[in-house]
C-alpha cells in the first residue's frame, strides 16, 4: 500500500532536516558515483600490461561497469519505493566501497572486472538521491537541489578525469581504487549522520519477472551497441544480441502492462510530460557525452598532425575540469529559470546552448583556450538540461513512484551516451589520415562527431518542445491534482 506523502517537518515527526546537510552530502555521494565514469580511463591503455590479458578483454573493465550500471539504475530505484530510498542508497555506497577494494587488491582480470561491475551497481545514488530530496526538503529548496544532484552526473566526470590522471602519473594503479574506496567510505557516514530516512512508500513485493526481463534486454542492447565496433556490427554476436533486445524488451514490456505490481509503471512512464522528457534525455545524453570523447583526444594528439596539440592526459583532464565546476555553477540558475519559465523552458535553453558549444568548438580547435571555452559553453547547457529533467518527471509522478521513475530517466540519458560513444567510435575509425604508419582519426572525423553532437542538441530541443505546458508546475503538484483526479475520471466514465 501506497503511503501518503508528508511535508519533510512531519514525516519525520519531529523538525525538519538540516536541509543544508541534506543537499551536500547527496551531491557528494552523486560526484563520488559519477566518478567511475572516469577512474580507469588514464590507465586504459596500460590495462592488457598490467592485467596480463589481451586488450580485447580488459575492455570489459569497462563495459562491465556500464552493464552493471544499466540493470542497477531501474532495480535500485523501484526498491527504493519499496522498502527505503536511504537504505537502498546506502547499499548502493556498501557496493561501490566493496568493488574499489575488489579492484584495488586485483592483479587479475577477472576481479577487476567483478569489482567494476560493482561499482557500477552503485549507480542507483544519483536517482535515489533526487527522491530523497522531493521527500525531504522544504519546496523553496527542492529546485536548485534536484537540480545539483542532477548535474552530479556530469560534476563528477569531468572532476575525475584530472584526479585519476594525477594520481596515475604519481602513483600506483591501485591508488585510484584505494582512493575511490575512501571517498565511498566518507560519503557512508554523512549519509548515516545526515540523511533521513523517508517515510514514502509504496510498498508490496518485487517483480523479480520483470527485473530479470529488464536487465536481459538491456544488457543485450548495451553490449550490442558497445562492444559492435570490435565485434563487427553485422557480425552474428552483435546482430544476434539486437535482435534478442527486440524479442525480449517487448515481452518485458507485455509483462510489466499486465502484473499487479511492476517494477516500471509503464502506463506512468507513457504519460506525454514523462514519455518525452526520457525521449529528449537520450538525446541529451548522447549531446552530453560527445564532448568527452573529442575534446581529450585533440588535445592529445601530436603535434605533427597538425590539429593535434600534444598534451599530456593530466592536461587534457584539467582542461575538462572547468566544465564540471560550471555545472555546478549553473544548478542554482537553473532552478530559478524553472520556476519562473518552467522545466521545458530550461531544457531547451540548456540544449541551445549545448548545441552552440559545439558549433564553436567546429571553428576553434586550435589553442587550448578554445577546448576550455568550448567545455565550459557546453558544461552550462549540460548543466541547465540535466538540472530541469528531475522537475519534469516529478512534475508528472506521484511521490511514492519518484525513485523509479527518476532512475528511468538516468537509464535514458545513460543510453544515450552508450549510443554517442559507438557512434563516435564508427565515425574515427572510418575517417582516418597516416602518420608514421599508424592510422588516426582526421581533423574532419572529429568535426563530423562534432557537428552530430551539434544536432543531437537540436534533436532534443525540438523532442523537448513537445513537453505539456503543464510541465511547468512546480514538481510534484501535477502529479498529485492528476493522481486524485483518476478516480473521478474512472467514475466518470
Amino acid at each position: 500500500m501506497s503511503h501518503p506523502a508528508a511535508p519533510p517537518a512531519e514525516a519525520g515527526g519531529g523538525a525538519p532536516p538540516r536541509s543544508n546537510a541534506v543537499v551536500a552530502v547527496l551531491a557528494f555521494a552523486g560526484i563520488v558515483v559519477s566518478l567511475m565514469q572516469t577512474l580507469v580511463i588514464p590507465i586504459v591503455p596500460e590495462l592488457p600490461k598490467l592485467l596480463d590479458a589481451p586488450a580485447s578483454d580488459t575492455a570489459w573493465a569497462v563495459t562491465a561497469t556500464l552493464l552493471a550500471a544499466a540493470v542497477a539504475t531501474p532495480v535500485m530505484g523501484r526498491l527504493g519505493d519499496m522498502y527505503g530510498k536511504r537504505r537502498l542508497l546506502l547499499v548502493s555506497v556498501v557496493l561501490l566501497v566493496t568493488g574499489s577494494v575488489v579492484c584495488a587488491l586485483s592483479d587479475a582480470l577477472v576481479p577487476m572486472i567483478v569489482g567494476r561491475a560493482l561499482q557500477g551497481l552503485a549507480s542507483g545514488v544519483i536517482p535515489l538521491g533526487i527522491s530523497i530530496m522531493r521527500d525531504e526538503l522544504p519546496a523553496e529548496r527542492l529546485g536548485s537541489a534536484t537540480a545539483l544532484m542532477s548535474a552530479s552526473l556530469g560534476i563528477g566526470g569531468a572532476l575525475g578525469l584530472p584526479a585519476a590522471a594525477l594520481i596515475a602519473d604519481n602513483f600506483d594503479w591501485h591508488v585510484l581504487f584505494w582512493t575511490s574506496a575512501g571517498l565511498g567510505v566518507v560519503a557512508l557516514g554523512c549519509v548515516l549522520l545526515f540523511v533521513p530516512e523517508s517515510k514514502v512508500r509504496t510498498g508490496g513485493r518485487f517483480d523479480l519477472v520483470g527485473g530479470a526481463g529488464m536487465a536481459a534486454g538491456l544488457v543485450c542492447l548495451l553490449l550490442g551497441i558497445s562492444k559492435g565496433a570490435d565485434w563487427g556490427w553485422t557480425s552474428g554476436t552483435t546482430l544476434g544480441l539486437f535482435v534478442a533486445a527486440v524479442v525480449i524488451l517487448p515481452a518485458w514490456g507485455w509483462w510489466e502492462l499486465r502484473t499487479e505490481q511492476p517494477l516500471v509503471d509503464l502506463r506512468t512512464t507513457a504519460r506525454r510530460q514523462v514519455l518525452v522528457t526520457n525521449l529528449a534525455s537520450i538525446a541529451v545524453g548522447f549531446a552530453m557525452f560527445a564532448m568527452s570523447l573529442v575534446i581529450p583526444q585533440l588535445l592529445q594528439l601530436p603535434t605533427q598532425t597538425g590539429y593535434g596539440l600534444g598534451k599530456s592526459m593530466l592536461v587534457a583532464g584539467l582542461c575538462m575540469a572547468p566544465s564540471g565546476l560550471v555545472m555546478m555553477a549553473t544548478a542554482p540558475v537553473s532552478a530559478a529559470i524553472s520556476r519562473a519559465k518552467g522545466p521545458k523552458v530550461t531544457l531547451m535553453i540548456g540544449v541551445l546552448i549545448v548545441a552552440a558549444g559545439y558549433g564553436l568548438n567546429i571553428v576553434l580547435m586550435s589553442e587550448v583556450w578554445h577546448f576550455i571555452l568550448v567545455a565550459c559553453v557546453i558544461g552550462a547547457g549540460v548543466g541547465f538540461g540535466y538540472g530541469s529533467m528531475p522537475a519534469l518527471i516529478m512534475g508528472a509522478v506521484p511521490a511514492s513512484e519518484t525513485a523509479a521513475a527518476n532512475s528511468l530517466n538516468t537509464l535514458m540519458r545513460s543510453l544515450g551516451t552508450s549510443t554517442a560513444s559507438a557512434v563516435a567510435g564508427v565515425i574515427l575509425a572510418q575517417m582516418t589520415t597516416n602518420l608514421g604508419g599508424y592510422a588516426l582519426p582526421s581533423e574532419n572525423a572529429f568535426k563530423v562527431v562534432l557537428a552530430v553532437g551539434a544536432g543531437a542538441a537540436l534533436l532534443a530541443f525540438v523532442v523537448a518542445s513537445f513537453i505539456p505546458r503543464q510541465g511547468t508546475a512546480v514538481a510534484g503538484e501535477p502529479a498529485t491534482a492528476e493522481k486524485s483526479a483518476e478516480p473521478a475520471r474512472a467514475s466518470a466514465k
